[in-house]
């Protein structure tokens, strides 16, 4: 998302509508609340972020992930994001980011964003450039620096999977092991469910590893067939014991449904269609 895509007045002539919110029905029907990784309708909320954001709490999301273009936002558009999130009734509990927002030059911005917006954990989604058991060390390190620095806002950081962490290194350690092994417990492991298993990791037994650290998990399903063109629940991810290791032991705190591609009717047909195709999980 630009910044030219947020102005002000813009903002707040799209935000003026009757809020939607999630339907109480559905909100109470799982304990844990569902939401969205925004990336899933990006090209929607570069054009209309609000209108975006306005669309998919309709839908019944209860919950957004922001990823990181968010961090160029100034804390006035924050703070009307914040406003459109309470009209809606809808929360923002955690935000996508790169490996600047807990950087020493750098966390001072995302805390600021990140508080305005409600949001309580930095998640960093990529290490950069990083090689070798010793490289994934020193980027827990960060990852530990940056925890302790987040306590006193009453804030955690956090790491989120993709392929590579899941392949051994030369030593037969994956740097996900690295990971856990070598930073505090509050440090948040978000589960990217499909890339895990696309990697051909045991999803079920990672969660069991680190009890009370996967405090959210990206339900973004793949296919032997059709890799992640497949939409949520219909891939090879086993989903539901995924769910009943999360909320058993894994200390999750919600969901957020994510989809690289939209297919041929779009995004938010796609964000409707894979909301739809979890509901039916909870009957």
């Amino acid at each position: 998302m630009t910044t030219s895509s947020l102005t002000r007045r813009a903002f707040l002539a799209a935000a003026g509508a009757a809020p939607f919110a999630a339907s109480a029905a559905f909100a109470q029907s799982r304990k844990v609340p569902v939401g969205i990784e925004l990336y899933s309708v990006r090209g929607d909320l570069v054009k209309d972020l609000p209108g975006t954001v306005r669309a998919v709490a309709k839908m019944g999301y209860q919950v957004v992930e922001f990823y990181s273009p968010y961090y160029s936002w100034t804390t006035e558009q924050a703070k009307d994001v914040r406003k459109l999130l309470d009209e809606l009734g809808i929360k923002c509990l955690s935000t996508h980011n790169s490996p600047q927002a807990i950087s020493a030059d750098g966390i001072a911005k995302a805390v600021e964003l990140n508080q305005i917006i409600g949001s309580k954990y930095i998640v960093v989604a990529s290490a950069g450039k990083t090689s070798g058991a010793d490289g994934w060390k020193t980027f827990a390190s960060n990852l530990a620096t940056a925890a302790e620095k987040l306590r006193e806002h009453k804030m955690a950081t956090g790491f989120h999977n993709h392929q590579v962490e899941w392949k051994p290194l030369e030593g037969g350690e994956r740097p996900m092991d690295i990971l856990a092994k070598n930073t505090p417990k509050d440090v948040v492991l978000q589960l990217d469910a499909g890339t895990a298993i696309e990697a051909g990791a045991d999803a079920v037994a990672w969660i069991k590893t680190n009890p009370g650290r996967i405090k959210s998990i990206h339900l973004k399903d793949w296919g032997k067939t059709g890799g992640y063109n497949v939409a949520f629940g219909e891939g090879d991810v086993p989903w539901k014991p995924i769910f009943d290791a999360a909320e058993s032991v894994g200390g999750v705190e919600y969901y957020l449904i994510e989809q690289e591609h939209a297919g041929p009717d779009g995004e938010l047909a796609m964000a409707q269609k894979c909301l739809d195709n979890y509901k039916k999980m909870l009957k």
